[in-house]
């Protein structure tokens, strides 16, 4: 079963859309069938939309008609656009505690010299986008840690706006950068579905847990289908078609998550701000 997939929608539909999660085709597929299934359990018609990369997500997740879409939980408690948190994946990890949380890995190559984060400094770092948890605002707050008067900046040179995971992955490959940031659970699902990308680096530390990016909705949709998608959400770990997308997507199920689920963030960022640390450096 799949949603739909149209490049146009009509002012009347909702459109899906999983991009922050789809290391690969065949996963966006299995996300795509996915959420038709929670779709139809809700009752709530869902168009499902491809966006793929260079496009900016800041513009899909502004659209008055988005329907049920990944969104990282920073730009949602920094109100970049006005939207409703649904549910949040609940990752098939030891590190999630069976909650919708994650982290970011902070990684090299696995030839390098660097056995510590420490070992980094001095040298290349990088980060995404500076609306994003797992590619700037986890990475900037691990980093204050380390910070002092004596050393306020760490790295001889930072590579920002990067802008995706898989660019800090493929730029840590090549040599491009030192260490950056990876969010943790994008690593599992890429680690399984494409070993091959992730065989040349290790991991040296990582971030405190935080809440994972959301399927949200726009706020102008109304607040009855809205709670249905959320119920089929919570249920869908109980149906059987669930068991091999949890085997592919590396899940346990969703949980439900507001707005104020991401209120971290913001103490992460504050925290950054008040030392003086815009930015990593």
């Amino acid at each position: 079963m799949q949603i739909s997939s149209a490049s146009n929608t009509s002012n009347a539909s909702k459109i899906a859309n999983a991009r922050m999660y789809s290391v690969t085709p065949a996963v966006e597929a299995i996300w795509q069938d996915l959420l038709a299934r929670v779709a139809q359990m809700a009752d709530v018609p869902l168009t499902y939309l491809p966006y793929p990369v260079p496009q900016p997500l800041e513009k899909l997740w502004a659209r008055p008609d988005l329907g049920c879409v990944f969104m990282c939980g920073y730009p949602i408690a920094l109100k970049l656009a006005d939207v409703i948190p649904i549910a949040a994946p609940i990752p098939s990890a030891a590190w999630a505690n069976g909650k919708p949380l994650y982290r970011s890995d902070l990684i090299v190559r696995r030839d390098s010299p660097f056995e510590t984060l420490e070992d980094t400094f001095g040298g290349t770092a990088g980060w995404t986008v500076e609306h994003s948890h797992s590619g700037f605002n986890a990475f900037r707050h691990h980093l204050l840690h380390y910070r002092s008067a004596a050393q306020p900046t760490l790295y001889r040179e930072m590579r920002g706006n990067l802008v995706t995971a898989r660019k800090i992955l493929e730029c840590v490959l090549d040599g491009s950068i030192d260490v950056g940031p990876l969010d943790a659970y994008w690593h599992s699902l890429i680690a399984k579905h494409l070993p091959d990308l992730t065989k040349d680096i290790r991991v040296v530390a990582s971030t405190d847990l935080a809440p994972i990016p959301a399927f949200v909705a726009s706020a102008a949709m109304p607040a009855a289908p809205i709670n249905r998608l959320r119920n089929a959400f919570l249920n869908a770990a109980h149906q059987g078609w669930f068991a091999p997308m949890r085997q592919a997507l590396l899940i346990d199920g969703f949980a439900s998550v507001s707005s104020e689920s991401f209120a971290k963030t913001l103490l992460w960022d504050a925290a950054a701000k008040a030392a003086g640390y815009n930015q990593p450096a």
